[in-house]
Order: structure tokens, then C-alpha cells, then sequence
């Protein structure tokens, strides 16, 4: 996945790259409703791209459609608005938010679309906060948001804000997307979610021994998200990332990973892609 390609004011092609979760345990519930989540987040070098130009006007905008998300709801658009307040920033910019990652997926297309905006931002706007400012000024937009900021494979606790580095070796993925779209506060606020996953230690972590406590209540509302895991599960362990609906599996090599993907079957989408060491908005930095 490459950087994006600068201009005077403009930055074009920014990278906002998929997300899955190795595993994800709900360990407990704070008083104000958050759940406190333990997970292992993987990037990915396929996702979505962002289009930046500076305005001086001070108006933020989304220039482009996205059928089903609303300019003021939209995530990017959210991300620069509370950048520019944070930043005293009397500027402004035109956004356009090329999707490829689907909605309701677990991939984080939202989030990294937010991160992407608050780091492609600060440095147009010159607000140069740097990425551990940007993660504190993310955390309220979405527990994913400020591990895109960090930009490498990590393990998360807390709501999100507590991160550490994984090292992990590279490796290949495929991702199949049934044709559902699953709410991501409907499961978190599903009465048959478990809540009490005993924590685990990075030190020493044994990916076999985890799971996805959001799987079992993603599944009985959504059955096709089962169907795929089980479809899936027939070339390599499958397990669903994030809060659904898509699921993955690691598989042996590239070439591998095209052979599962040309036999998914038509009713669903499928798509093959690698880690990702780093973030590419790091990398062009």
C-alpha cells in the first residue's frame, strides 16, 4: 500500500488501511457503559484511500457520496472537526473518502478513515500535535481509531487507549464479507454477550487460546456470518474480526490465499491481503 502523493496544500491517495482482530475478549463493563476489551490488532495493505485539499475558508467537507453515511455522521468529517478544534485551526479542507472497505464489517473502515484524516491533517494544517497527541484527541471518536495512529500490529486494552507493540512474522490473509451488515452496538449491547473473559498477559500469548467473544452473538442473530466462518474454516481456522460481519483466516502463502478467494462462493465477497509492517501515512512521514 503506498503513501500519498503531496502538492501545495493537497494530499492525494492517503492510505487508510484495514484492520482485523486476532482475537478480541470482552473482559469487564466501566460504570459508564464502555466495555473494556482485550485484543490483538493486525494491519492490513488493502483498505480505503482519502483526497485532502486545504481550504482557507475554515469549512470542512465531504465532497464525494457514500451511500449511506451522512457528511455529519461521517467519521473523516468528525475526525477534521475535532482536529481543527483541538488546533485553534482557522483552516479548513475538502475531503473525498474512496471506499473499498465495507460498512459493518469489523474491518475499522470508519476508524481508519479517521486516522488517516487526523494524521494527513496535522501535517497540512501544520497543527503538528504528532501521533501521540492525535491517539488522545482520537479515543473519543472510536476504540479503533487511535491504534491506526499507532500504526503497527499492537496489543489493546482498556477501551482502546492502552497499547502495545506485537511482533508478529508477516503473513497472508483472506477476508470474506457475507452479504450482511452487522451494528456494531447491537452486539455490544446484546444481554447473551459475555463480559467476563479472564484477562490474559501479551507476555507469552498463544493465539489458540483466545477467541472472539463477539463471534457467538454475531452468529445467532446473523447466520450468513456463521455460513462463512464454516465455509471459510474448510482451508484454514477462520474467526470473525471485530464485531462482523467479515471473517478471516491466515492462509499458507499469496498464491494460496487467491486459490480460497476464487472459490468463495458468489453470494459473498472475498478479497486476499498481507500484513502490513507499517502504517503507510507513518512510512511517508
Amino acid at each position: 500500500m503506498r503513501g500519498p502523493a503531496s502538492a501545495p496544500g493537497r494530499l492525494d491517495g492517503c492510505p487508510a488501511p484495514a484492520k482485523i482482530n486476532l482475537f478480541l475478549h470482552v473482559t469487564g463493563r466501566r460504570a459508564d457503559g464502555h466495555h473494556l476489551l482485550q485484543t490483538a490488532f493486525r494491519l492490513l495493505d488493502w483498505g480505503d484511500t482519502l483526497d485532502f485539499a486545504v481550504r482557507g475558508d475554515g469549512l470542512i467537507r465531504r465532497v464525494n457520496d457514500i451511500p449511506g453515511v451522512a457528511e455529519e455522521t461521517d467519521l473523516a468529517v468528525r475526525a477534521a472537526r475535532r482536529l481543527q478544534q483541538a488546533g485553534a485551526c482557522g483552516l479548513g479542507a475538502d475531503i473525498a473518502v474512496h471506499k473499498r472497505l465495507p460498512m459493518g464489517g469489523g474491518l475499522g473502515g470508519g476508524s481508519s478513515d479517521a486516522a488517516t484524516t487526523l494524521m494527513a491533517l496535522d501535517r497540512l494544517w501544520g497543527t503538528g500535535f504528532g501521533h501521540a497527541r492525535l491517539r488522545e484527541i482520537a479515543l473519543d471518536l472510536g476504540a479503533d481509531v487511535p491504534f491506526f495512529i499507532y500504526g503497527r500490529d499492537a496489543f489493546a486494552e482498556g477501551i482502546g487507549e492502552s497499547l502495545q507493540p506485537l511482533d508478529l512474522p508477516p503473513a497472508h490473509y483472506v477476508i470474506v464479507a457475507p452479504a450482511v451488515f452487522v451494528p456494531t452496538a447491537e452486539i455490544f449491547s446484546s444481554p447473551e454477550l459475555t463480559r467476563n473473559t479472564p484477562a490474559v498477559k501479551v507476555r507469552g500469548l498463544t493465539l489458540s487460546r483466545t477467541r472472539n467473544d463477539l463471534q457467538p452473538v454475531a452468529c445467532a442473530r446473523y447466520p450468513e456470518v456463521a455460513e462463512a466462518i464454516s465455509w471459510l474454516g474448510r482451508f484454514a481456522p477462520a474467526r470473525m474480526t471485530g464485531s462482523g460481519a467479515c471473517v478471516f483466516a491466515m492462509a499458507a502463502s499469496a498464491a494460496h490465499a487467491g486459490e480460497i478467494v476464487a472459490r468463495c462462493p458468489a453470494r459473498w465477497r472475498a478479497w486476499q491481503a498481507a500484513s502490513l509492517a507499517r502504517h503507510p501515512m507513518h512510512t511517508a512521514a
